[in-house]
């Protein structure tokens, strides 16, 4: 048979943080937020693409 393992207590790990380097995670993850709902619009259209409208330019 197997080894017996005895579970141990989840471990907290503390770690200190500085408020730019807060800031600067934020704003990449706002940055990586906003690029995956494009990617996700491209992906949607190219899966459906009778849902695309293409616009066209007015004639002047």
């Amino acid at each position: 048979m197997g080894t017996v393992h005895t579970a141990l207590p989840a471990q907290t790990l503390y770690v200190t943080i500085r408020r730019d380097e807060l800031r600067q995670l934020k704003d990449e993850r706002d940055q990586l937020k906003q690029e995956l709902a494009q990617l996700r619009l491209v992906l949607q259209d190219t899966q459906n693409p009778s849902a695309v409208v293409t616009q066209r330019a007015p004639h002047a």
